[in-house]
Protein backbone atom coordinates (compact mmCIF):
# COMPACT_ATOMS: atom_id res chain seq x y z
CA UNK A 1 0.00 0.00 0.00
CA UNK A 2 1.48 3.32 -1.09
CA UNK A 3 1.53 5.97 1.60
CA UNK A 4 3.39 9.14 2.44
CA UNK A 5 6.04 8.78 5.10
CA UNK A 6 8.03 11.58 6.69
CA UNK A 7 11.55 11.89 7.99
CA UNK A 8 14.48 14.16 8.40
CA UNK A 9 17.65 14.97 10.24
CA UNK A 10 18.32 14.89 13.96
CA UNK A 11 18.01 18.65 14.50
CA UNK A 12 14.86 19.01 12.36
CA UNK A 13 16.26 21.55 9.89
CA UNK A 14 15.95 19.14 6.91
CA UNK A 15 12.62 17.34 6.58
CA UNK A 16 11.07 15.25 3.81
CA UNK A 17 7.88 13.49 2.78
CA UNK A 18 8.21 10.47 0.51
CA UNK A 19 5.69 8.25 -1.26
CA UNK A 20 6.53 4.71 -0.20
CA UNK A 21 5.06 1.82 -2.19
CA UNK A 22 6.44 -1.20 -0.31
CA UNK A 23 8.38 -2.34 2.76
CA UNK A 24 11.55 -3.40 0.91
CA UNK A 25 14.86 -1.92 2.07
CA UNK A 26 18.45 -3.06 1.80
CA UNK A 27 21.80 -2.88 3.57
CA UNK A 28 24.80 -1.44 1.78
CA UNK A 29 28.19 -2.70 2.97
CA UNK A 30 30.46 -0.75 0.63
CA UNK A 31 33.42 1.13 2.03
CA UNK A 32 32.14 4.47 0.71
CA UNK A 33 28.88 4.11 2.63
CA UNK A 34 30.71 2.96 5.76
CA UNK A 35 32.90 6.04 5.67
CA UNK A 36 30.04 8.39 4.79
CA UNK A 37 27.87 7.21 7.68
CA UNK A 38 30.40 5.99 10.23
CA UNK A 39 28.53 2.68 10.45
CA UNK A 40 29.45 -0.90 9.64
CA UNK A 41 26.70 -0.82 7.00
CA UNK A 42 23.78 1.45 6.19
CA UNK A 43 20.10 0.66 5.67
CA UNK A 44 18.53 2.34 2.64
CA UNK A 45 15.05 2.63 1.14
CA UNK A 46 15.05 3.24 -2.61
CA UNK A 47 12.62 5.90 -3.84
CA UNK A 48 11.96 7.84 -7.02
CA UNK A 49 13.18 11.44 -6.93
CA UNK A 50 9.72 12.58 -8.03
CA UNK A 51 8.26 10.91 -4.91
CA UNK A 52 10.39 12.92 -2.45
CA UNK A 53 9.49 16.43 -1.32
CA UNK A 54 11.82 18.37 0.95
CA UNK A 55 9.34 20.04 3.29
CA UNK A 56 11.65 22.28 5.35
CA UNK A 57 15.15 23.38 4.37
CA UNK A 58 16.51 21.27 1.52
CA UNK A 59 19.47 19.03 2.32
CA UNK A 60 23.04 19.95 1.67
CA UNK A 61 24.87 17.65 -0.74
CA UNK A 62 28.35 16.23 -0.74
CA UNK A 63 29.67 14.75 -3.98
CA UNK A 64 31.23 11.62 -2.51
CA UNK A 65 32.55 10.14 -5.74
CA UNK A 66 32.65 10.82 -9.49
CA UNK A 67 29.26 9.08 -9.82
CA UNK A 68 27.27 10.01 -6.71
CA UNK A 69 26.30 12.63 -4.15
CA UNK A 70 24.88 12.31 -0.65
CA UNK A 71 22.22 14.49 0.97
CA UNK A 72 22.91 15.45 4.58
CA UNK A 73 22.20 18.18 7.10
CA UNK A 74 25.11 20.61 7.46
CA UNK A 75 23.78 21.79 10.83
CA UNK A 76 23.73 18.43 12.66
CA UNK A 77 25.58 16.11 10.27
CA UNK A 78 22.82 13.54 9.76
CA UNK A 79 23.37 11.42 6.61
CA UNK A 80 20.08 11.33 4.70
CA UNK A 81 20.81 9.23 1.66
CA UNK A 82 22.63 8.41 -1.52
CA UNK A 83 21.96 9.56 -5.08
CA UNK A 84 23.67 8.89 -8.39
CA UNK A 85 24.50 12.05 -10.33
CA UNK A 86 22.29 10.73 -13.14
CA UNK A 87 19.02 8.85 -12.92
CA UNK A 88 15.61 9.40 -11.41
CA UNK A 89 15.94 7.61 -8.06
CA UNK A 90 17.70 7.94 -4.74
CA UNK A 91 18.09 6.04 -1.49
CA UNK A 92 16.94 7.51 1.81
CA UNK A 93 18.52 6.26 5.03
CA UNK A 94 16.01 4.06 6.84
CA UNK A 95 17.06 5.57 10.17
CA UNK A 96 16.07 9.07 9.02
CA UNK A 97 12.38 8.10 8.68
CA UNK A 98 10.20 9.18 11.60
CA UNK A 99 8.82 5.64 11.81
CA UNK A 100 11.22 3.18 10.18
CA UNK A 101 9.44 0.12 11.61
CA UNK A 102 7.59 -0.51 8.33
CA UNK A 103 10.76 -1.43 6.45
CA UNK A 104 12.27 -4.90 6.18
CA UNK A 105 15.71 -5.72 4.81
CA UNK A 106 15.35 -7.76 1.65
CA UNK A 107 18.94 -7.78 0.38
CA UNK A 108 22.56 -6.90 1.00
CA UNK A 109 24.65 -4.88 -1.44
CA UNK A 110 28.45 -4.90 -1.86
CA UNK A 111 28.76 -8.14 0.06
CA UNK A 112 32.39 -8.51 -1.02
CA UNK A 113 33.27 -5.71 1.42
CA UNK A 114 30.86 -6.65 4.21
CA UNK A 115 32.31 -7.05 7.68
CA UNK A 116 31.37 -10.68 8.49
CA UNK A 117 31.45 -10.25 12.27
CA UNK A 118 28.69 -7.63 11.99
CA UNK A 119 26.36 -9.52 9.64
CA UNK A 120 24.38 -11.28 12.41
CA UNK A 121 24.51 -9.89 15.91
CA UNK A 122 21.19 -11.32 17.07
CA UNK A 123 22.98 -13.80 19.34
CA UNK A 124 24.66 -11.05 21.39
CA UNK A 125 23.26 -9.92 24.75
CA UNK A 126 21.33 -6.68 24.77
CA UNK A 127 20.62 -3.90 27.24
CA UNK A 128 17.76 -1.43 27.36
CA UNK A 129 18.60 2.27 27.68
CA UNK A 130 16.46 2.55 30.82
CA UNK A 131 18.56 -0.14 32.48
CA UNK A 132 21.88 1.64 31.88
CA UNK A 133 21.99 4.22 34.67
CA UNK A 134 25.00 6.28 33.46
CA UNK A 135 23.18 7.21 30.25
CA UNK A 136 19.57 7.09 31.50
CA UNK A 137 20.36 9.43 34.39
CA UNK A 138 21.93 11.97 32.02
CA UNK A 139 18.79 11.98 29.86
CA UNK A 140 16.50 12.32 32.87
CA UNK A 141 18.57 15.23 34.18
CA UNK A 142 18.54 16.97 30.79
CA UNK A 143 14.95 16.25 29.69
CA UNK A 144 13.18 14.97 32.77
CA UNK A 145 12.61 11.70 30.91
CA UNK A 146 14.21 9.24 28.50
CA UNK A 147 14.20 10.25 24.81
CA UNK A 148 11.55 8.83 22.49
Amino acid sequence: MTRTMTGGCQCGRVRYAALIADDDAYLCHCGMCRHATGGVSIAYKGVKLADVTWTAAPPDYYQSSPIAKRPFCAACGTPLGFQFLDGDAMDLTVGSFDDPTRFRPTSNFATETALPAWMDVSHLPGQRLADHAPVADRWKKALGKLPD
